[in-house]
């Protein structure tokens, strides 16, 4: 398709990171101290040069072929804020990240509006909103992890990626981690860590060769989306342990990729068998990679997300910018 102009919101910076590899320019506006969703190509990712900063005041004067929302302020708040009327009318998706929070079954979603494209990063999270009359698509994850490294499950324990679990408490599973960890050695790596003994925050491009040195990678979530770092982990081949709850388990195979339980007691025992043979980790480590390659590569990631820009522009059809000639990010 055209080459398109885009307009976004650093709200998640791994997610933005991979979006951004789409064969398209994503404008993300900025505001002095970097406030919610204003932070543009903050640092510890590799940015294209596809990616621009540009001024929030200065948004209203820019040409965009779109307008992508990634959070209900993005949508109730700031596109009245800093787009023009007419930016306002142009093809529009709200990217939404996750599974309701108010009910799981009986929320309805903050976008309703026919001409608006709602997309779900899985199928799980567009089962339990209402969408109501919002058309809706589903676009899973893709990743990708540098080529030169391998899983080697050499550090005999679990790691564990999750920012701000303390403060995100039971649905994240900051319990199970506090329980699991007192008979399972374990690594807690993200954002504000280092308040529960983890190792801290480590950068996007840093934390592909920490993990695959881990036995396994352990996700103590009870209710959110499906997490990158899911994702990245299988992609390395990391057998994942994990709560049979919302999209896992249809990622995660028992005895092939990892294993899944709804009783945290099974799991310490998976647990503890991964860290006592090694030949038992590296063959799951196998089926981890077979998965993620099918199903999380970045080739079909870029596909889908044409095909979701395309419905887009479907449903509010405005003049498209010229195409021009794109090197890749």
């Amino acid at each position: 398709m055209q080459r398109l102009r885009i307009l976004t919101w650093h709200v998640h910076g791994s997610y933005l990171y991979y979006l951004t590899q789409c064969p398209h320019d994503f404008y993300l506006p900025t505001k002095p101290g970097h406030p919610e969703g204003y932070g543009g190509r903050l640092s510890g990712f590799d940015w294209g040069h596809n990616v621009h900063d540009i001024a929030a005041e200065e948004v209203r004067h820019q040409e965009f072929d779109c307008i992508l929302y990634q959070s209900s302020r993005n949508y109730q708040h700031d596109q009245h804020e800093i787009l023009s009327p007419e930016q306002r009318r142009l093809p529009r998706i709200f990217l939404e990240h996750d599974p309701p929070r108010e009910h799981p079954t009986d929320t309805r979603h903050g976008v309703d509006d026919p001409e608006v494209l709602l997309v779900h990063v899985t199928a799980f999270n567009r089962l339990m909103w209402d969408c109501g009359r919002t058309p809706t698509r589903v676009v899973e994850h893709g990743v990708t992890v540098p080529k030169e490294v391998r899983y080697t499950g050499e550090i005999p324990r679990g790691i564990v990626v999750v920012n701000g679990l303390r403060s995100r408490g039971r649905r994240l599973g900051a319990d199970l981690f506090e329980q699991v960890r007192q008979e399972i050695p374990l690594d807690l790596v993200g954002m504000d860590s280092e308040s529960l003994g983890g190792l801290g925050n480590i950068s996007h491009s840093e934390l592909p060769a920490l993990m695959a040195r881990y036995r396994f990678f352990f996700h103590p979530v009870r209710y959110t989306s499906l997490g990158l770092a899911v994702c990245e982990a299988l992609y390395l081949g990391l057998p994942v342990v994990g709560l049979a709850t919302t999209e896992l388990p249809t990622v995660v195979e028992n005895d092939v990729s990892g294993f899944i339980h709804t009783d945290p007691v099974a799991l310490v025992k998976q647990m503890q068998q991964l860290i006592d043979h090694p030949d038992l980790a590296r063959h799951l480590s196998q089926g981890a990679q077979a998965v993620a390659q099918a199903r999380f590569n970045l080739y079909r990631f870029v596909q889908d997300w044409n095909a979701a820009f395309a419905d887009a522009i479907a449903l509010n059809p405005v003049p498209v910018s010229p195409a021009v000639g794109y090197g890749g990010p």
